[in-house]
Order: structure tokens, then C-alpha cells, then sequence
């Protein structure tokens, strides 16, 4: 079991590398595209033949994605250096607090 699951996420990651989905943003735009224009045609396909009749408008858009990965990427950046500079600040803090603690215990 384990050695199928392995395999098969290792495969998923190939065809995700293969596909251009780890790569930069304009890598991962274009296979997007590229999904976008193959996948009607390929379901098509697929419910012909399976015999199913399937119009054009019972299929759901393709959602829009508005993702930009440099923001979010910004976004963390910015959070942990938010962190990092205030740490010293609320290690003094925590410090004094224990401090007190123990001196509270301590009587």
C-alpha cells in the first residue's frame, strides 16, 4: 500500500512538473490555459463515449482564478519579519512575567 501511494504521488508531482505547475507564474499561467482549452473537448469525449448527452450549457464555467503568488508570497515575508522584529521585545516581556511568577510561587 504504501509503495502504490508513493508512486502514485510521485507520479503526481511529475506530471505537475512536467506540465510546467512548479515552475514561475508565467509557466503556471500558461498551463492553465492550456487546461482551460483542453479539458471541454476531453469531456466531450468522454460522454460520447459513455453514451451520456451532455449540452454545453449544463457544464459549469471554468472558475477565475485570481491568485497572485508573489503577494502571497510578499504577505509571509512581511508576517514573519513582523514576528522576528518584535520577538526580543516580547522575549524581555515573557521574561519579566515569569519572573514574577516563580517570585509569586517562591512566598
Amino acid at each position: 500500500r504504501f509503495l502504490i501511494k508513493g508512486g502514485l504521488a510521485g507520479a503526481a508531482v511529475y506530471v505537475a512538473y512536467d506540465q510546467g505547475l512548479l515552475g514561475s507564474g508565467t509557466e503556471g499561467a500558461e498551463a492553465l490555459r492550456k487546461a482551460q482549452e483542453t479539458l471541454p473537448p476531453a469531456i466531450q469525449e468522454w460522454t460520447d463515449y459513455l453514451g451520456w448527452e451532455v449540452r454545453a450549457a449544463q457544464l459549469p464555467s471554468t472558475p477565475k482564478i485570481d491568485f497572485s503568488l508573489s503577494a502571497s508570497w510578499n504577505k509571509g515575508v512581511h508576517t514573519v519579519m513582523s514576528a522576528l522584529s518584535v520577538a526580543p521585545t516580547r522575549a524581555c516581556e515573557y521574561t519579566v512575567e515569569g519572573w514574577k511568577y516563580v517570585k509569586d510561587l517562591v512566598k
